[in-house]
């Protein structure tokens, strides 16, 4: 017997690969299929079913790529929805994996037509549950991503189907989520690994309720959506995708210097947030690699090129991340990097960056400056805030950079540093000069003892 499961990191997406006496099933595939291809081959499984546990808004499905390789048959879940392939799911149906029965569950909510998945064993007794964004560790599947103003109501609809079908399973069952910790489908998934229903029932805050009504005001939330959603939603209705590729060609510098000058080309720079602030390319978006997954879909367009700033040895790597996320618009790489840049002459630009120390003796000495803090609500209500600082969220600075002085130096400031060098790339961009980095950000201002404020609302009332 073959249970695998696969963690796409930084997408925290989780796919997992059954098998049993030469057959297997894959749920909820990446894009880039080798790892199960090859689980299946080490194995001696022909993977002979593809199923999705809903239509996935965060990243592409690798299940039409996965059948062109194994002519598995492909079932999904939205029946409502226009797909191209595939065969829609029915409740109660089931697919035999060796002496292991797998189940159809409808469990709509977090989609109007998700389905989650029972394995049963060879004594029929239940196992695990794949419950795609239903049900995830510590947390519930977003029920806002149908339509804001159907919140409530899929809110409803989630409840039903917990209710009914998924907690009256013995507390024994696996439960096995489409997402881990750090994923956009859910507010506050946990970062525990494993889990069963019973531990759900038992911690799960969001399943700490004694009435329909209160379940539904507890989990009726509007989240930020990322815009790169709306192309996942299209892209993964389709038959013909394009086929997933980790090559990336080299760029000479006079043809990154030729072609950044174009309105359809983006440049992309994932170096550290050190490097890219002591020299970097005019007008280069800055990503760092790990938070790649988590912010390319806000930052990066569809409709340009793609020129990658980066180290080759993490060519592959970061090609792959933007793969999953539907960017096939990779036109290459920066062969020489910085450091060919330089030798050819060309010109580079740069971003300051002070210690917490020298922020706050610029801000006692009342210069003209100004903290921009871009964590978004709830770290500031945790957190607490920086006295007097401007508040404006990372995801949405670029909507609200009216609100930003630009006759005063804006020291940026976020948890670490990281994302506030993704604020200044994005803000030099529009045509802010005066920009500067918080190094360490709220980590380095409580490391040296400087004041938080506790977050309060226009009533005066504490958050």
């Amino acid at each position: 017997m073959l249970f695998k499961k696969i963690i796409s990191e930084g997408l925290a997406h989780n796919s997992y690969i059954f098998g049993s006496q030469g057959t297997a099933v894959v749920i909820d595939p990446r894009r880039d299929i080798e790892i199960y291809l090859e689980s299946a081959y080490e194995n001696d499984l022909k993977i002979q079913y593809v199923l999705e546990t809903h239509r996935h808004e965060d990243f592409v499905s690798g299940s039409t790529e996965l059948a062109k390789h194994t002519d598995a048959e492909v079932f999904h879940a939205d029946l409502q929805l226009d797909y191209q392939y595939g065969k829609g799911i029915k409740e109660g149906q089931s697919w035999l994996i060796g002496d292991y029965d797998l189940e159809a569950i409808s469990t709509p909510g977090h989609t109007t037509g998700s389905f989650s998945f029972l394995l049963k064993d060879a004594d029929k007794t239940d196992w695990i549950l794949f419950s795609g964004d239903t049900m995830m560790a510590g947390d519930l599947g977003r029920t806002d991503l149908v339509s804001e103003k159907l919140t409530k109501q899929m809110t409803e609809t989630l409840y039903n189907s917990l209710v009914k079908k998924i907690l009256p399973l013995h507390d024994g069952v696996i439960i096995c989520p489409a997402h881990g910790s750090g994923s956009v489908c859910g507010s506050d998934i946990s970062e525990r690994e494993w889990t069963s229903l019973g531990i759900e029932k038992r911690t799960n805050p969001k399943l700490q309720f004694k009435t329909k009504k209160e379940f539904i005001k507890k989990n009726a939330t509007i989240l930020d959506k990322p815009p790169y959603f709306k192309k996942m939603e299209e892209l993964n209705l389709r038959k013909n995708k394009k086929s997933f590729t980790k090559r990336v060609i080299p760029l000479s510098v006079d043809e990154v210097a030729k072609l950044s000058q174009k309105d359809d080309y983006q440049l992309l720079d994932v170096r550290s947030n050190l490097e890219f602030s002591a020299a970097h390319i005019e007008n280069s978006i800055y990503i760092w690699e790990e938070g790649l997954a988590s912010f390319a879909g806000w930052f990066l367009s569809y409709d340009k090129k793609i020129i990658l700033i980066c180290e080759y040895s993490r060519l592959e790597t970061i090609k792959t991340i933007l793969g999953r996320l539907g960017f096939d618009n990779v036109k290459g790489y920066l062969s020489e990097g910085l450091f060919g840049w330089h030798r050819e002459g060309k010109k580079s630009s740069n971003i300051a960056t002070y210690n917490v120390n020298m922020v706050c003796e610029k801000l006692d000495q009342k210069n003209n400056v100004e903290i921009l803090d871009i964590r978004d609500s709830d770290e500031i209500n945790n957190e607490g805030k920086i006295k007097n600082s401007i508040q404006i969220p990372l995801v949405h600075i670029l909507e609200n950079k009216i609100k930003i002085p630009t006759d005063k130096t804006i020291f940026i400031f976020c948890g670490t540093g990281l994302r506030s060098m993704i604020a200044a790339s994005l803000l030099k961009r529009t045509g802010f000069k005066d920009i500067a980095i918080v190094l360490g950000g709220l980590s380095a201002w409580n490391s040296s003892k400087f004041p938080v404020c506790e977050n309060v609302n226009e009533n005066n009332e504490k958050e």
